[in-house]
C-alpha cells in the first residue's frame, strides 16, 4: 500500500536558502489562497494577507523576522456568527537545515529553550517555505475564543451568565460590598 501524498499546502512561497534574497520578501495572497486558508483555518473568510519578512543569514540557521497583517471574518466563540477581525503578529522565525538538527534518538533530555531556540522549522534542499511559515504564524495568531460583537446577547437568550455577573439578592450584595 503506497502513502498518500500530503495535500498541498495553502500558501507555497519557496525561497532559495543560498544566496539569500537582500529585499525582504513580501507575500500577499490571491483570492484563491485566502479561500484556502479559511478552509484550513476553520473561518468563515481570510479577506487579505501580507506577510514582509527579512531573511538573515545565521550560524547554521536562517532568521527570519518581519510581520503578517491579515483582515478574517472568524466565528463568534459564543454565537457562533462570523465577524470580522484584523490579525497583526509579529513573524520571528529560524529554518535550519535538517542535517543541522541534533539526530532523534528515543533518550528522554530536559532542556532550556533560550528564545532564539523557539520557533525553528526544519527545511531538506536547497530551498524552504516562507509562505507555510506565514500561514503557520496567521494559525497560531487566531484568538478560538474571541467573541463578536453579539455575544452577549447570544449569552442572555441561552441563559449564560458571564463570569462575575449574577441576579438575586447575593449580587446585590456582592455588588454593595464591591462599593466599599
Amino acid at each position: 500500500m503506497s502513502e498518500a501524498a500530503p495535500p498541498p499546502a495553502e500558501l507555497t512561497r519557496m525561497v532559495k536558502a543560498r544566496p539569500l534574497p537582500a529585499d525582504p520578501v513580501i507575500i500577499e495572497a490571491s483570492a484563491a489562497e485566502c479561500a484556502a486558508l479559511a478552509r484550513r483555518f476553520g473561518l468563515g473568510a481570510v479577506e487579505s494577507l501580507r506577510a514582509e519578512v527579512a531573511l538573515e543569514p545565521k550560524a547554521r540557521a536562517i532568521r527570519a523576522t518581519g510581520r503578517l497583517r491579515a483582515a478574517i471574518m472568524q466565528p463568534c466563540a459564543i454565537s457562533g456568527e462570523d465577524f470580522p477581525n484584523v490579525i497583526d503578529e509579529p513573524i520571528d522565525l529560524r529554518f535550519v537545515e535538517d542535517h543541522q538538527r541534533p539526530a532523534a534518538d528515543n533518550t528522554v533530555i530536559e532542556i532550556e529553550l533560550a528564545a532564539d531556540d523557539c520557533d525553528e522549522i526544519a527545511y531538506t534542499g536547497d530551498m524552504f517555505d516562507l509562505g507555510e511559515a506565514v500561514a503557520q504564524t496567521l494559525g497560531l495568531a487566531i484568538d478560538p475564543y474571541a467573541e463578536g460583537p453579539n455575544a452577549d446577547a447570544a449569552r442572555q437568550a441561552a441563559g449564560i451568565v458571564k463570569e462575575g455577573e449574577q441576579d438575586g439578592p447575593l449580587a446585590a450584595l456582592l455588588a454593595g460590598l464591591k462599593k466599599d
